[in-house]
């Protein structure tokens, strides 16, 4: 007998016998307990799905009511097998501010053309998704071994580091708040426990955000924040759409990041395989369409790309409940959130040194991501082979080494991310 489309979920206690259960990804707890864990998804994802739009001059209301739309598509796409939550993705945030000139602050007034890029980045996704439903998995693997993919993970940190730092050294006082914002996301990571410790970009930024306004609106000490349009914004109102425009330096720009999105997505997947005991792959071209036609849309209404996020596939690391019927709840509460306009004001608040101080540590974590891959996958770096693919990686979109055919530019990002996989592919015609 042939199984269904969907899985039929099955009802099981979270606690049985005194001891906590594991809730597996065809199964689902009680739905009071269910919405729970679904809100416990909302804020893991918060913090880097409003962060991401913010820094690239997005609707912060508009990045959270496309990540709800998404992860629900990709959980149709996948028949619900997978447990995941699509949410911003801080792959494109070196190359929207270079195609589009964004200054750091307030609106993007260029978005259009970084939409049209986005676009098109998610169809190459999509393309690629496509291919592996038809061949699996084998040749991304050999084509982006653990010492390509830490590299360019490692890159995209590295690349967006003066990013951070130049937004944040406008004055002093904003430049030891950005320090002090360090000091709060360091410190929740190191001293909280249990959930809150996971929650340690929410909660670090919320701390700052109370001790600059403690400074500022208290004691006068900076720009004070101006509250007045949290006041006057709606409790309900329609998230504001843009279009897109589309335009070939861009789109041309944008696309490869779509390679990076699929490693990022395969690691995930297997980890969740890996915690699940399920083996995940016969999904994984689906889970790439998924995420790629996620991305065309988002694009296509003002929301950034997405990507699934590793911050959730923590969550249920700590949690033992794998249930994709969490991720549905999580994507409808995440709509609600999006048809706010008051929330959206709220982000806005936030002061530009608390913003660069997070984004310091975010930038760090994503540079650190790349060298713990090369760490767990046990890279050999006595191999001359993988020391130079990783050190000229490191170095091209470190340095924002920028290329130039015509009116084509690849900038550090690109060149960084395809330099490693050819480099990677030259030194390996010596047969050993």
């Amino acid at each position: 007998m042939a199984s269904s489309y969907f899985p039929k979920w099955r009802l099981r206690a979270a606690v049985a016998g005194g001891q906590a259960q594991i809730i597996s990804t065809d199964e689902r707890l009680p739905w009071p307990q269910t919405f729970a864990m679904g809100v416990q998804h909302v804020v893991a994802m918060f913090g880097s799905t409003v962060l991401a739009p913010l820094l690239m001059g997005f609707d912060p209301n508009l990045a959270i009511f496309m990540s709800g739309i998404g992860t629900l598509l990709f959980f149709v796409l996948v028949g619900g097998r997978i447990p995941s939550y699509l949410g911003s993705s801080f792959s494109f945030i070196g190359l929207v501010i270079a195609v589009s000139g964004y200054s750091g602050s307030g609106v993007n007034v260029n978005l259009g053309v970084a939409l049209g890029g986005i676009i098109a980045c998610g169809v190459v996704y999509t393309v690629i998704g496509f291919v592996v439903m038809l061949v699996g998995t084998r040749w991304i693997e050999k084509l982006m071994p653990p010492v390509v993919t830490g590299a360019v993970v490692a890159v995209i940190g590295l690349n967006l580091a003066p990013i951070a730092v130049k937004g944040v050294i406008g004055n002093n006082f904003d430049a030891w708040m950005a320090l002090g914002t360090v000091l709060c996301v360091g410190g929740v990571a190191v001293f909280a426990r249990g959930m809150l410790q996971r929650l340690l970009i929410l909660v670090g930024l919320m701390l700052a955000y109370v001790i600059y306004a403690v400074l500022t609106n208290g004691a006068g000490m900076g720009k004070a924040i101006d509250f007045s349009i949290v006041a006057h914004a709606a409790w309900f109102g329609i998230p504001h759409f843009s279009a897109p425009v589309f335009q070939l330096n861009a789109m041309a720009l944008l696309a490869p990041i779509a390679v990076i999105l699929v490693a990022e997505n395969l690691g995930h997947i297997k980890a969740v395989s890996a915690m699940t005991g399920q083996n995940l792959d016969k999904y994984m071209g689906r889970a790439f369409v998924g995420d790629g036609l996620a991305t065309i849309l988002s694009g296509s209404v003002g929301g950034t790309g997405v990507t699934t996020y590793a911050e959730n596939i923590g969550v249920m690391a700590v949690t033992k409940i794998y249930s994709t019927l969490v991720f549905v709840v999580a994507a409808l509460i995440a709509l609600v959130l999006g048809f706010s306009p008051k929330f959206g004001a709220v982000i806005q608040t936030i002061p530009a040194a608390v913003l660069g101080g997070v984004s310091i540590v975010v930038f760090g974590l994503i540079a650190v991501s790349g060298a713990r891959i090369w760490v767990e996958n046990k890279v050999d770096f006595s191999n001359n082979r993988n020391l130079i693919v990783a050190a000229v990686t490191l170095v091209l979109g470190a340095g924002d080494f920028t290329l130039k055919l015509g009116q084509f530019s690849l900038g550090g990002i690109g060149t960084a991310t395809f330099g490693a996989i050819i480099l990677y592919a030259l030194l390996g015609l010596k047969k050993t």
